[in-house]
C-alpha cells in the first residue's frame, strides 16, 4: 500500500485527511511558507514558528479560531491523536525564512517528502536547506529545464551593487524589484558592507520588521520617502512597476532580481532597465542534486517545467511523473 495523492487547488492526502499548501480554505493544511499562493484561512495549520509569525502578519486570524500546530525543525512526532501511527517532521527548505519541507512516515505507506518551494544554494535570510531521505518525493520544479542554471550568487550580487553605485553616481535612483516577503529581505541583507543607503517599500518594511522580531539582523535601512529617496537604493515589489507607485521616483533606473532573468526578453516582461538572475527557487542543477540527496524510489513533480523534469529523471532511470499533467512516455527503438 502506498500514499494516495490528489491534486485539486493544492495537494490532498485522503488517507490522513490533510492538505499540503492548499490555496483555498480547508479544515487542515500544512503551510510550507507564508507566500499567498501557499496559504489560506484554514481552520488548522501545521507550520514552523517562523512561518506562523509571517502568516499572522500577512493573513491575520481575526476570528481568533485558527489552530496553529507549531513544529520546530528536525523534530519527529506523531501527526495527531487521530493519526498516531503517522509521524511528521519539518526540515528547512531554504526558500525564505521559516520555509519547510514536510516528511511523513507511515508503517504501511512508507515515507513521503513534500518540498514546497525550496533551494539548495545558501541564502542570506533563510535557513540552509537540509533535505532528508524519503521513499516518495513530491518536489517543486519551477526551473526544471537545463537552461535554468544560475550563475554564482556572489557574482550576481557584485553586479547588483555595481549597478546601484553607477546609477547613484549618474544622478539616478536605483530601484530593485523583489517580492516583499523573502526576496526583499535577501536583497537588503546582500547589500551589507556596500555602504549604500536603502529605503524599503511599506510592505517590505513591515515584513522585514517581522524578520527582525524573529532574530534576524540587517544592515541599516529606512522607510521609503519620495522627497528624500535620491542617493538611496529603493527596494520594492515588481508590482510597483505597474501600480503607479514607482512614479514617485521620476529619475530612476530599475532592475528585477529573478531567475526568469535567464529568459530572452525578461527585461521587457518586468518593465525594467536590467535583470539579474537571482532566485529563491532551486535551479536545474539543484533539482538534480536534490534527487541525489533524498534517494527516492519515486518522484512526483509539481509547478513550472514539471513534465520536462520528470522526463529527464526517467531518462536517468528514476521513476518520475508530473502531477496534473500529461506524461509523454519514451520508448527505446531497436
Amino acid at each position: 500500500m502506498s500514499w494516495e495523492i490528489q491534486l485539486r487547488h493544492g495537494l490532498y492526502l485522503p488517507q490522513i485527511d490533510w492538505w499540503l499548501d492548499a490555496r483555498h480554505k480547508v479544515a487542515r493544511s500544512f503551510v510550507s511558507h507564508a507566500h499567498f499562493d501557499h496559504m489560506a484561512a484554514h481552520r488548522e495549520v501545521l507550520l514552523t514558528p517562523g512561518t506562523a509569525a509571517l502568516m499572522r502578519a500577512r493573513l491575520p486570524d481575526r476570528s481568533g479560531k485558527r489552530i496553529e500546530d507549531l513544529r520546530p525543525f528536525d523534530t519527529r512526532a506523531p501527526l495527531s491523536t487521530e493519526c498516531p501511527e503517522v509521524t511528521v517532521s519539518l526540515h528547512p527548505a531554504g526558500h525564505i525564512h521559516g520555509s519547510a519541507m514536510l516528511r511523513l512516515e507511515h508503517p504501511a505507506h512508507g515515507s513521503l517528502l513534500y518540498t514546497g518551494d525550496f533551494k539548495l544554494r545558501p541564502g542570506r535570510s533563510a535557513e540552509l536547506c537540509q533535505p532528508p531521505r524519503a521513499d516518495l518525493v513530491i518536489m517543486e520544479t519551477t526551473y526544471g529545464r537545463p537552461r535554468y542554471t544560475l550563475p554564482p550568487t556572489d557574482e550576481v550580487l557584485a553586479d547588483v551593487i555595481t549597478f546601484c553605485r553607477d546609477s547613484i553616481a549618474s544622478g539616478y535612483t536605483p530601484v530593485l524589484y523583489g517580492y516583499s516577503l523573502g526576496k526583499s529581505q535577501e536583497i537588503l541583507h546582500s547589500l551589507a558592507g556596500a555602504e549604500l543607503p536603502v529605503m524599503l517599500h511599506p510592505q517590505a518594511l513591515k515584513l522585514t520588521r517581522v524578520y527582525e522580531a524573529l532574530g534576524l539582523s540587517f544592515p541599516p535601512y529606512s522607510a521609503f520617502a519620495a522627497e528624500s529617496c535620491a542617493g538611496h537604493v529603493v527596494v520594492c515589489s515588481p508590482q510597483a512597476a505597474t501600480s503607479g507607485w514607482i512614479d514617485q521616483i521620476p529619475k530612476r533606473r530599475t532592475a528585477a532580481l529573478t531567475g526568469w532573468a535567464l529568459d530572452p526578453g525578461a527585461r521587457f516582461r518586468y518593465q525594467c532597465d536590467v535583470v539579474f538572475p537571482l532566485s529563491d527557487h532551486a535551479d536545474y542543477p539543484d533539482l538534480l542534486r536534490f534527487v541525489e540527496l533524498t534517494q527516492p524510489k519515486r518522484v512526483l513533480t509539481l509547478h513550472g517545467f514539471a513534465a520536462d523534469f520528470a522526463r529527464d529523471l526517467r531518462a536517468r532511470g528514476i521513476e518520475a511523473w508530473a502531477l496534473g499533467q500529461d506524461n509523454q512516455l519514451e520508448f527505446a527503438l531497436s
